[in-house]
């Protein structure tokens, strides 16, 4: 590492990536790169999913990152013997030198995303480096901080995003000259994405790299718990030590802007005839006779001129919008600026879960937080709950947000797309 750049960026205290010497799958020891990847921990619908990638191939990393065993316990011991195993059995390798690493998504429509894999130096809010805009559940926190415990092991990427001086920015400069040449895997996943991993190791590389992200801050695009996480398990290990960094990816979204996305809500034990029932007269409420894609763009012409939502789980799909102001005026707290206000995810949380349906945000048994919209609507047709849909935010809303330190409601957004989990891994201690 360029010792002079490292003090530098330290002394500025932006953004501090530094190199790491990954732990890949060896591509000779596994069925193929694709069948061991994994979404992110948060986006396995399960069970389905889970069952799905797990016969995929007996090496997934669905097993490192979602164990299953009946006690908390048992699963991160289950984890961490299976690390242990992959390693010793060469399943997975550690890279022969430490670097960063170009990853790069593209996908059949013609997105294409680039962004660079680093250990980041864990800070908090209060330093205006690493921006969160969600709060987080404690119980999800401590779950991941007991897996990464017992790993002793960055098991996937967070997503972090920044905005770039452009084309001309040195680490933008390295990225895509390293692009140009072959790259370390290349592998398409069953979703139509291919991936592509290339490792900066180059001494002057590097230094560009961090010398430019000196410069920035980022805001979490996703990964909010595992953030949290790295934060507590840092305060648990004496300073300096491999537990000041976390893994992540940094993507530059003036030049790959990332797609927002919302992140629906599955609500066990409500029926959509008392949803329903409950909001009489508080909204406005509409029965669509549509298929899901036409209900979506009905509820994003009503987004456009105020808070809405789609109610489903009975078959049919029942848009509620025009909330009565006077309920708005009563149920949300009044100390946060108007654009916090005025979410849909502050009005779903503070109104709707709280207020109308008494449901506690914080509850596995009472709501689930769920990804793709179809297999919400599914869950709750099948298990006879009720499936919220949103309208998702505008990365600039959540953005201005997070720079006021304001926090947006707990899976307000989901950014896109989310690095594979299962490219590079990174471990804490020998």
């Amino acid at each position: 590492m360029n010792t002079a750049g490292h003090s530098e960026a330290t002394a500025r205290r932006g953004l501090e990536l530094t190199p790491f010497r990954g732990l890949r799958y060896d591509p000779d020891r596994v069925g193929s790169l694709a069948a061991v990847t994994s979404p992110p921990y948060d986006v396995v619908v399960r069970p389905d999913g889970l069952h799905h990638l797990q016969d995929a191939d007996p090496h997934n990393i669905v097993r490192l990152i979602l164990p299953q065993a009946p006690t908390p316990d048992a699963r991160n011991e289950q984890a961490s013997d299976t690390l242990r195993r992959w390693l010793s059995e060469g399943v997975l390798t550690t890279d022969a030198e430490p670097g960063l690493y170009v990853y790069e998504q593209r996908d059949g429509g013609g997105m294409l995303q680039r962004g660079i894999i680093g250990a980041l130096r864990v800070s908090d809010p209060s330093e205006g480096v690493v921006l969160p805009h969600e709060d987080v559940m404690p119980h999800v926190v401590a779950d991941r901080a007991a897996l990464m415990r017992a790993t002793s092991a960055n098991l996937e990427p967070l997503l972090l995003t920044y905005r770039g001086n452009g084309s001309t920015a040195s680490a933008t400069e390295v990225v895509e000259r390293m692009a140009d040449g072959p790259p370390l895997l290349a592998t398409t996943t069953e979703d139509g994405f291919s991936h592509r991993l290339w490792s900066i190791t180059d001494p002057a590389d590097l230094a560009r790299v961090q010398s430019d992200l000196a410069d920035h801050q980022a805001l979490i695009a996703d990964g909010h718990h595992r953030w949290a996480t790295y934060r507590r398990l840092r305060t648990e290990h004496p300073s300096p030590s491999p537990w000041d960094y976390g893994l992540v990816l940094l993507v530059d979204t003036a030049r790959y802007p990332l797609r927002v996305r919302a992140i629906h809500r599955l609500l066990h034990g409500l029926p959509v005839a008392d949803a329903l029932a409950a909001v009489e007269g508080l909204f406005r409420i509409r029965h669509l006779d549509t298929p899901l894609p036409e209900a979506l763009e009905t509820l994003a012409d009503a987004a456009c001129a105020g808070n809405a939502f789609l109610l489903a789980g009975d078959g049919a799909f029942h848009l509620l919008d025009l909330p009565d102001p006077d309920l708005l005026a009563r149920t949300i707290p009044a100390d946060r600026p108007a654009a916090w206000r005025t979410l849909d995810a502050t009005v779903l949380h503070a109104t709707l879960l709280d207020h109308v349906w008494h449901i506690p945000e914080d509850s596995p048994a009472h709501i689930a937080y769920i990804h793709d919209t179809a297999a919400t609507v599914e869950k709750a047709e099948r298990d006879g709950g009720t499936a919220v849909l949103m309208h998702p935010v505008r990365e600039e809303v959540v953005r201005d947000l997070a720079r006021q330190g304001v926090t947006m409601p707990r899976k307000s957004t989901s950014f896109g797309p989310k690095p594979a989990s299962g490219l590079v891994l990174r471990a804490l201690e020998p």
